[in-house]
């Protein structure tokens, strides 16, 4: 079975923040580290090279793959901001509440933090890792 490419580095999260570019994408980078890291009261560790994570948890698909995975995390991408972990059941009325964006069906894509409710994303991030953690 192939290796998994996304898997925590020793990056530093705040060097990789400073290097987002456009500097709009860089500056909502850093307003969604600082929700994170206040909702989940824990450090980000980067994943790859281009997502911020909080936490570990373990999956197995029925196909038998396994892998880790942050139980919450973002990526400021170019094109949009991909938000992980925040779709659970029973939480798609908070994602409709959230604002403008767009839903995939690992993350939910947000063009700028200026489109959505901070206070609805932290209830998201807070109920994401709440169920995670037990």
């Amino acid at each position: 079975m192939a290796e998994a490419k996304t898997v925590p580095t020793g990056a530093s999260v705040a060097e990789f923040l400073d290097a987002v570019e456009p500097a709009g994408r860089r500056d909502d980078g850093l307003v969604l580290r600082d929700l994170f890291d206040r909702v989940t009261d824990t450090d980000a560790v980067m994943w790859g090279p281009s997502i911020v994570g909080y936490g570990l948890q373990h999956h197995r698909y029925a196909t038998g793959r396994e892998g880790d995975w942050p139980i919450v995390g973002f990526s400021p991408r170019k094109a949009n901001m991909s938000l992980y972990g925040l779709q659970l059941p029973g939480g798609e009325e908070l994602v409709e509440r959230l604002g403008k964006v767009k839903v995939g069906a690992g993350c939910v894509w947000v063009g700028r933090l200026s489109n959505i409710d901070l206070d609805v994303l932290a209830s998201l991030v807070d109920r994401a890792w709440i169920h995670a953690r037990g």
